[in-house]
């Protein structure tokens, strides 16, 4: 599930999975919403929003795509797709680039990604991350995230071997040349409880508030925000819908995702959908409601860490004044 190391003839695969009948959407306002990574439970609410027809009631055709080379980030930068799925750390370092991207509402409301390892390997804490290879994608806030958990529990850092493991599959690489992983529970957790594989989590949430950041998030950029207020609001109005039918109705939900991309494993899609139900508002007031605190704090990790030049002003890094009253 993580967003940049992609399959391309995976997505040529799956690419137009929402297609446009221009007899049905007469008249509607058409638009795209660019994925980070291959459809999943994530997306769910997209797919509820377009199969209800939520899009349609307010007004707009929406047209779900695959991010290609460029990054659903680089995509809606550049308006080439109006609305995305990104992340509150990629968004912080756009921005100190001056690049326009908004966070208009958060998919999970707290970050559910943590170090995976098999059971066998006996990783419990960060300090068991000593003399393990950990499996990563060679950005460079991996290390930072484990330097800061060992060094909570006096582990030294460069007592870890970091590889890149490109785009081989957790269950692949843990039984092949790594000891761990960055994963999503939601997805990679759940497949391993299918599987019937014994996994350990270490959750980032349990070691650091800085690190229970928004990801994902659904973008959008700071033009359309200006010029078409409208149409961001009846995106955001659709997709809400879509997430609160699946926080209610999760058997159903998944259902729809299977329908519209049936190259998911039914079984994964239904576990991890069931798994997602209570975690995309938890304990938020509403469904894609994001915190000031939360925004700066992880702002202020990443700084603090040298992942950032400098420090954004993070209230325009993303907003709430599009979601449903």
């Amino acid at each position: 599930m993580r967003k940049l190391l992609f399959s391309f003839m995976i997505l040529l695969l799956l690419a137009g999975c929402a297609s446009n009948d221009g007899s049905k959407n007469e008249g509607l306002k058409k638009v795209s919403v660019v994925l980070d990574w291959t459809p999943n439970t994530n997306h769910t609410g997209l797919y509820v929003a377009q199969e209800k027809g939520y899009f349609k009631d307010e007004g707009l055709d929406v047209e779900i795509i695959m991010p290609g080379e460029a990054g659903a980030d680089a995509l809606v930068a550049s308006g080439k797709s109006e609305f995305g799925i990104g992340y509150q750390e990629s968004i912080t370092e756009a921005r100190v680039q001056g690049v326009p991207i908004v966070s208009i509402g958060a998919v999970i409301q707290h970050n559910t990604s943590g170090f995976a390892s098999m059971a066998d390997k006996n990783i419990k804490t960060p300090k068991d991350f000593e003399g393990k290879t950990y499996g990563g994608w060679g950005a460079p806030v991996e290390k930072e995230v484990l330097s800061s958990l060992m060094s909570m529990e006096g582990a030294d850092i460069n007592k870890l071997d970091i590889v890149n493991m490109g785009d081989t599959d957790f269950f692949t690489a843990a039984k092949r040349d790594i000891d761990f992983a960055w994963i999503y529970y939601a997805w990679t957790g759940v497949e391993a409880e299918l599987r019937g594989e014994d996994i350990n989590m270490i959750y980032l949430t349990d070691y650091s508030d800085k690190l229970d950041y928004y990801t994902p998030v659904i973008t959008t950029n700071e033009k359309m925000i200006k010029e078409n207020p409208d149409t961001v609001t009846a995106f955001i109005s659709a997709v809400s819908k879509g997430y609160n039918y699946a926080i209610e109705n999760h058997e159903d939900a998944a259902e729809i995702l299977i329908k519209a991309v049936p190259d998911l494993d039914p079984a994964l899609v239904k576990k991890s959908q069931e798994w997602l139900a209570t975690r995309y508002q938890d304990d938020a007031p509403r469904w894609g409601e994001q915190k000031l605190d939360v925004w700066k704090n992880y702002m202020e990790w990443m700084y603090e860490k040298g992942l950032l030049e400098k420090e954004i002003n993070v209230e325009k890094a993303f907003t709430n004044e599009f979601l449903p009253k």
